[in-house]
């Protein structure tokens, strides 16, 4: 996977940016650099599971939007046409994949993901449109 992260980063993330946080099962997350204090916003597949946003880490753990994230402790989701504060990102390890709807737990089957992020819906960060 980690030979498509190029190609991901100059060609899928521009076109998909200024749709991603409105087609169901992308949302578009927005963080801070740790270093830089750069705004970033990356395209993400995310799924909500209960009170919390799990992501699939298809590039692993040590991708620098997850370290951003992991050092703020907290982020900002856009979806469905609506922010949302997160707050406490988790990693976690499954290799069930077992948080993933069925047809997502096979496709990151097939790549051998088993890493996970987490992070929880804020109490105070209402929902507001875009």
């Amino acid at each position: 996977m980690e030979i498509l992260r190029p190609f991901t980063r100059r060609f899928v993330n521009p076109i998909t940016r200024p749709v991603a946080g409105r087609l169901p099962g992308f949302g578009l997350l927005l963080y801070r650099g740790r270093k830089s204090g750069m705004e970033y916003r990356t395209p993400m597949n995310v799924f909500r599971h209960g009170e919390e946003y799990v992501f699939a880490l298809t590039y692993g753990p040590e991708v620098q939007w997850v370290k951003n994230i992991m050092a703020a402790g907290e982020c900002e989701l856009v979806i469905g046409g609506r922010t949302v504060r997160l707050i406490g990102p988790r990693l976690f390890h499954d290799p069930t994949r077992s948080l993933m709807p069925p047809v997502v737990r096979q496709f990151l089957g097939l790549m051998r993901v088993t890493e996970f992020l987490r992070i929880h819906i804020s109490p105070s960060g209402s929902a507001t449109a875009v």
